[in-house]
């Protein structure tokens, strides 16, 4: 059988030896096959190439919106915290103002302005005495008993007579309040807040005392207090004590002012070792410096 052969003819100039090459037939094909085989493999590269650039593209195209998504989010988040702090600023005022006028739970007594002119006072304006806070404390009980304008209600500014442990006028702890009742940077977020009460820094393990004869409502962890406690003295009037390291008490366990309830500590959302001290009218903060004395 006859062989077949592709000659190949090379004219290296005019003067040059003429060459001359013989390749078989079937290396041909396979040149030619291998040719379409690098082609195909070239165009498959690119294509991939091509898909993974398209890839990468849709990634820093997730990743900027996600970047932009975060920054909405932390604006949001800022607007909600502003927000919130206007809105517990509105909750406090329409309470004291519900109090005032007689409006929402009939249960609730109307308190006379003298009360909820000493206890809305903002740190910067509060009178220290204990008679102004012994004198609103008597208003509030009273007020508790009979509607203000009965025979209780005219008795009750000729001879203000109530027993002292009733009120919350012990410190709980003794130490330099940080951060007072009302408005205040948030120390976390750096937004404006409303603060509803008092922290007063002292070491850690500082034993805290009850500030007034009562009941213990709630003891245990809350969200952002921490450990805290919640005691009852009667007459719609509720002390809170937060951030606490260590409980001494049960739920409904009667206590005697300054008895040891707790120590300090740094649960909850606290950047050092303090007491948050709240004084509640009817679910209502107060500042809590009006009454704190002796």
């Amino acid at each position: 059988m006859e062989k077949k052969f592709y000659a190949f003819l090379f004219f290296p100039g005019a003067h040059g030896k003429l060459h001359k090459i013989q390749l078989p037939f079937y290396i041909i094909h396979l040149v030619f096959a291998l040719s379409v085989l690098g082609i195909m493999t070239v165009a498959a590269l690119a294509n991939s190439y091509a898909r993974m650039l398209l890839k990468v593209s849709n990634y820093n195209s997730l990743r900027s919106e996600r970047e932009a998504l975060k920054t909405k989010y932390k604006t949001l988040e800022s607007t909600v915290t502003s927000t919130n702090a206007k809105l517990n600023s509105l909750q406090s005022l329409a309470a004291e103002v519900a109090l005032s006028y007689g409006f929402g739970d009939a249960r609730r007594p109307r308190f006379p302005e003298a009360v909820l002119a000493l206890a809305t006072q903002t740190n910067a304006t509060v009178d220290s005495s204990f008679h102004a806070s012994i004198y609103a404390f008597n208003l509030i009980r009273q007020a508790s008993l009979e509607p203000v304008g009965g025979a209780a209600g005219r008795g009750m500014f000729s001879n203000p007579q109530i027993d002292r442990t009733d009120v919350p006028s012990l410190w709980p702890v003794r130490g330099q309040i940080t951060a007072g009742f009302g408005q205040r940077m948030d120390p976390f977020s750096g937004e404006g807040a409303f603060h509803p009460g008092v922290d007063i820094s002292v070491p850690f393990g500082t034993k805290v005392e009850a500030s007034a004869d009562g009941i213990v409502l709630e003891a245990g962890p809350e969200s952002g207090y921490g450990n805290k406690i919640l005691i009852d003295h009667g007459y719609g009037l509720m002390t809170k004590y937060g951030h606490l390291s260590r409980i001494f008490v049960v739920v409904g366990q009667e206590l005697k002012r300054g008895q040891v309830i707790g120590t300090v500590g740094m649960t909850g959302r606290t950047t050092g070792p303090h007491l948050h001290y709240e004084v509640h009218i009817h679910d209502t903060p107060v500042n809590p410096t009006t009454y704190l004395h002796g």
